[in-house]
């Protein structure tokens, strides 16, 4: 399944349910809950990890909906913009961006 068909199919179950459709802080909140609930299942070893994922993706491209968001378009940018970035890891050991582009 691509992204677009993922945000119209979650924001098409979230109207026919009666789900919240226009509160933003309460859709942040509940997609910080899915988070925390993929977590315990991870950390747990619980069967329902993948599933508990799932539940983050369909709140995250809800809300992306809810927003005007193509969230497709916004990942292909992101991972674009990512995969340009430089990075050099400090006397901690931790990856640092020191360039946007290709050049260091």
């Amino acid at each position: 399944m691509e992204i677009r068909e993922a945000q119209k199919l979650a924001w098409a179950n979230k109207v026919a349910k009666g789900f919240n459709t226009t509160d933003v802080p309460l859709e942040f909140g509940l997609l910080t809950a899915e988070v925390g609930e993929a977590f315990t299942a991870w950390r747990k070893g619980l069967p329902d990890f993948g599933e508990e994922l799932a539940d983050v993706l369909l709140y995250l491209v809800g809300l992306a909906e809810m927003t005007g968001v193509d969230l497709a378009s916004e990942a292909e940018r992101k991972i674009r913009k990512n995969e340009a970035r430089v990075y050099a890891r400090d006397q901690r050991g931790v990856p640092v961006r020191i360039a946007e582009g290709g050049a260091s």
